[in-house]
């Protein structure tokens, strides 16, 4: 027979003593064991003090001498001892890994994979907005596309739900336009302001109630700041990138609503 690839060791004789190994281990420790005649006598010496050993706990007359009684508590006190040395060597290494772990986390940080913070994705309502803001610069450039600055804002409550917000007293609306959305008719208003020249103020029903504060996204070219208060969405929308002043009149959008 080949020799096995694993090789023996203590260990393996005590489980073989045991009764401990599988039928392919035990062959190969038999056949350690007819190579190493020294090492097979106290095997069989062990074996014999086991059996007897095991004879002496279950009751069983006395076939023995008391020597081999006396043998026979030193083996088990001696494969006690070999099983808990190895045990314990076990447990010592677990402690000095778990120790490690200890002194890395409170001197290099948390040794896991930290959490990727992502930025939540922007509703669907958001893209709408952004291309109806385009879509009304277009038509203010065609000379047969007449804005209609003037609106009723209970009328449009009236016919879409939607709720618009009281425009600040030196913003100018130069169209109202009532748009097709994903979510069904939506508002967009064309604004003039000092502070953004081209503004856009797009309102729609998203189809949830939510409470959304004021979030500014860059998109196509545009800035917006979306908010949403019950079932109603908004968006401002404009060419500039100021983000700052975008959320500032988003807020201020959403108090009147209150």
């Amino acid at each position: 027979m080949t020799k096995p690839i694993d090789p023996i060791v203590d260990a393996d004789l005590d489980a073989y003593v045991d009764d401990q190994l599988d039928v392919g281990r035990r062959i190969e420790v038999e056949a350690y064991l007819s190579n190493h005649p020294d090492r097979a006598a106290r095997i069989m010496s062990d074996l014999r003090t086991r059996d007897e050993l095991r004879l002496a706990l279950a009751g069983a007359p006395r076939m023995t001498r008391h020597a081999t009684n006396d043998a026979a508590r030193r083996l088990e006190r001696g494969l006690t001892q070999r099983r808990f040395l190895g045990r314990m060597r076990r447990v010592a290494a677990l402690g000095l890994f778990v120790a490690a772990g200890w002194f890395a986390n409170a001197y290099l940080g948390p040794l896991t994979v930290t959490e990727v913070i992502a930025s939540a994705p922007q509703p669907a309502y958001v893209e709408d907005a952004v291309m109806a803001h385009i879509t009304t610069q277009l038509r203010a450039a065609m000379s047969s596309q007449p804005e209609v600055p003037e609106y009723d804002p209970e009328e449009i409550r009236a016919s879409t739900a939607i709720v618009m917000p009281q425009l600040p007293a030196d913003w100018l609306v130069t169209d109202v336009q009532v748009f097709p959305s994903k979510f069904g008719p939506s508002v967009e208003m064309a604004i003039r302001t000092n502070d953004f020249e081209v503004l856009s103020l797009f309102a729609v029903r998203p189809g949830s109630f939510d409470v959304v504060p004021a979030t500014s996204v860059h998109k196509a070219d545009v800035t917006a700041a979306y908010w949403q208060i019950g079932d109603v969405a908004y968006a401002l929308v404009t060419n500039k990138a100021n983000t700052h002043e975008l959320d500032r009149a988003a807020i201020a959008l959403a108090d009147t609503l209150y």
